[in-house]
């Protein structure tokens, strides 16, 4: 066990997550996949998060425990409070407690703004924004009962908002998406502001284009993927395993003082691409 100081100074395991616990929503395809096997083969206890598919959840566990890995599947759905509950109560029980929250489910129901339906704009808001408070305040609950264990972390919890590069970029016929996510990147700095007392740290991550089952059509052809390279500088789309990096870091002691801060792992599509050869 390292001392206090060893802990500060990062020279333990590095990026190591050995003993703590985390849960991943939206977990058993995509991003949030990526994110739960990257924790576990930093050493982290995962619930794998779904609210359907429960086979791909149950085969993520499986692989995570045939590692060497802890492992459990939760379903659960984000915009309902007493799932999310239920869900924080499923993995306490299993784990003994939860260190770091990873907030990710999302989903996408597109339409130009006059062909909406109201029904689309805020099953969007429910999942992608309300579901991060509604997880985030059960997540936060757990963290101030608890307190800083520091055998496992300087932190007493840790929660990685997953965002988008539509909380700074706009997407027309993506309104409520995008409203979603420009939401996300205030409620992160909010709870980041409120919480840094309790020593529990806040951040996001928000990846541009990233190759997962929701977005196949933007990038699985090679005139598909000409096209999105043209918003892309750094000349590649990225993969889950890009985002997932960034959330183990964010999740790990190496990133101690960072908080309230939005890390956009987007091969640099925020920097306004068309620029290069115009303005």
């Amino acid at each position: 066990m390292g001392t206090m100081n060893e802990i500060r100074t990062g020279s333990r395991h590095e990026l190591s997550l050995r003993g703590q616990r985390a849960i991943v929503t939206g977990a058993n395809s995509g991003i949030g996949e990526g994110i739960a096997r990257a924790l576990a083969e930093a050493g982290a206890a995962v619930a794998v998060n779904y609210v359907r598919g429960a086979e791909a959840a149950e085969r993520i566990v499986a692989e995570i425990q045939d590692a060497g890995g802890t492992a459990v599947a939760i379903e659960a759905d984000v915009s309902r409070e007493d799932q999310v509950e239920a869900m924080f109560d499923a993995a306490i029980a299993a784990f003994g407690s939860i260190d770091i929250l990873i907030n990710n489910a999302g989903l996408q129901k597109d339409a130009k703004l006059h062909e909406m339906s109201l029904a689309d704009w805020n099953q969007v808001i429910a999942v992608n924004l309300t579901g991060q408070f509604l997880c985030a305040r059960a997540a936060v609950r757990e963290f101030l009962r608890r307190g800083v264990q520091p055998e496992l972390s300087v932190a007493a919890g840790k929660i990685v908002c997953v965002s988008s590069v539509h909380d700074a970029i706009p997407w027309a016929g993506h309104a409520n998406y995008a409203a979603s996510k420009g939401g996300v990147a205030m409620l992160m700095k909010t709870m980041a502001q409120e919480l840094a007392m309790h020593k529990i740290r806040v951040n996001s991550v928000s990846p541009g284009a990233i190759k997962t089952p929701i977005n196949t059509t933007a990038w699985d052809t090679p005139e598909a993927e000409r096209e999105l390279l043209r918003l892309i500088p750094y000349g590649r789309v990225g993969e889950t395993r890009d985002i997932a990096r960034a959330a183990v870091w964010l999740a790990s002691d190496h990133s101690d003082y960072v908080n309230g801060a939005t890390i956009y792992v987007d091969g640099g599509m925020t920097l306004y691409p068309e620029f290069r050869t115009g303005g």
